[in-house]
């Protein structure tokens, strides 16, 4: 369609003269190094092994409306009727091997049909390419996170409840807990639940199935888990213990008079750093059979606290300090151990850049099954920015106590910005299908470095 030029200098007389025509022009030249990345990893294949239980069309099958939500947010989309934006875009066609993209209706419609047991093997496929990078990257030790995270919605989905929501009081919500690899900063897995359940809800279950796959892949690893108060309860610990897992977890102190207690009539703290001090005791709760190490820990207060905020716990001479008590069954020094626990924050970040990079937290449809596809998407787009960054940059922090990533990630909005959403054309001079770009010295630098290696990769 080619507006007419009288409207155009009318209405826009200081500007150049607009024309909309198709010239096979794309806003995603970077979106090679993904095409790259999925032939290497065979992904469409792969999802149709997934998901090809029906077809809505008989063009769109639902595993290409898998691939295509998984590009749609790799892209920055956030919303399905944002599909619009790109419909005719040729590079995002031929990523996806088809003449024209499915509307927002047929998205939609596909998703709502997608059953159960197609997730079920969408989570097996999105478990077992994590596996294969961890394989191939050869760590001895591997460590898994486990916690929950919000996904609120303004409106009524299917499977959502009112709970527990720090940002959004009142309103309806999914808390699906994830599972999460420190090392690499990806998803392992996910287990969708209700907005009105307790943190640990269904956690010995899925702890079961995380370490239960990768133990059976990944045979000569050490693995070892993090978690924070929430999942402190004998069962989830015996689970891990039983299962030859070394873990840390936060101990809800305030709820066992014997704890404070000891606490309170300590003397003597020995020194881990300028700022923490810990003591140690052998302790289980009155109800349980097991006694485990506890790692007692203080911390000067660099805060001026304000009221009676903890008189119910502690004198006020003991305002100075915070307090922290970690369960384990770790058995290296109290300075490794503690270090290793605090390092579990890594996962907000994870969390964090999800939601702001792959639309985690959007809940954008009525039906329940077509969300957890979503979120399934959402973390298989994280896990690919993250692996193909793996695959092209230097590892370092193998070693370090607190577990950091092995990798100084980019987020994937940053990725976006410098090098997927670049302009581009397409031509055919001489019959040979070209992509033609600004000369732009730093885009060429990494898109080519990008290409380089996974070609050396693969």
């Amino acid at each position: 369609m080619k507006s007419s030029k009288a409207q155009i200098q009318a209405k826009y007389h200081k500007i150049p003269m607009i024309c909309f025509e198709d010239q096979k022009l794309t806003s995603f030249s970077g979106l090679l190094v993904f095409q790259v990345l999925f032939r290497r990893l065979n992904l469409k294949k792969r999802l149709y092994q997934c998901f090809s239980n029906g077809k809505v069309s008989p063009i769109f099958g639902r595993h290409l409306v898998v691939l295509l939500l998984i590009v749609h947010l790799i892209l920055g989309f956030r919303r399905l009727r944002e599909v619009d934006y790109y419909r005719d875009d040729p590079l995002v066609l031929r990523l996806m091997g088809l003449r024209k993209l499915p509307d927002v209706s047929t998205i939609s419609r596909s998703l709502s049909k997608i059953e159960f047991k197609e997730i079920e093997k969408g989570r097996t496929l999105s478990r077992t390419m994590v596996i294969e990078g961890l394989k191939r990257e050869n760590f001895p030790r591997l460590t898994f996170d486990f916690d929950g995270s919000v996904q609120s919605t303004k409106g009524h989905a299917e499977g959502t409840a009112v709970g527990f929501n720090k940002k959004k009081k009142g309103a309806r919500s999914y808390y699906p807990l994830f599972c999460t690899v420190a090392q690499t900063g990806q998803f392992f897995d996910f287990h969708h639940r209700p907005g009105n359940v307790h943190d640990s809800n269904g956690a010995d279950q899925f702890m079961m199935d995380c370490f239960g796959d990768a133990k059976n892949k990944l045979k000569n690893t050490l693995f070892e888990s993090r978690m924070d108060s929430a999942f402190f309860s004998e069962k989830l610990l015996n689970v891990l213990g039983n299962d030859r897992v070394e873990f840390t977890a936060s101990v809800p102190f305030e709820r066992f008079p014997e704890l404070k207690t000891k606490i309170e009539n300590r003397k003597r703290w020995r020194t881990i750093d300028k700022e923490w001090s810990y003591f140690e005791s052998k302790w289980k709760p009155k109800s349980w059979d097991t006694k485990y190490r506890f790692i007692f820990t203080r911390r000067k207060n660099k805060k001026q606290i304000k009221g009676p905020m903890q008189l119910h716990l502690f004198e006020p001479r003991d305002y100075n300090f915070d307090y922290k008590v970690i369960v384990t069954n770790k058995r290296g020094s109290t300075k490794s151990v503690v270090l290793f626990h605090n390092g579990r924050g890594s996962q907000e970040a994870i969390f964090g850049d999800a939601k702001s990079d792959v639309a985690l937290d959007v809940i954008p449809c009525r039906k329940l099954v077509a969300n957890q596809v979503f979120a399934l998407c959402s973390m298989m787009a994280h896990n690919l920015s993250r692996e193909i960054q793996m695959l092209t940059i230097p590892s370092a922090n193998r070693a370090q106590p607190k577990r950091p990533a092995a990798w100084t990630f980019q987020k994937l909005d940053t990725i976006r910005h410098r090098i997927i959403q670049r302009a581009g054309r397409l031509t055919r001079p001489g019959g040979k299908l070209t992509l033609t770009m600004s000369a732009n010295q730093a885009v060429r630098k990494d898109l080519l470095h990008f290409l380089d290696t996974l070609q050396k990769a693969a």
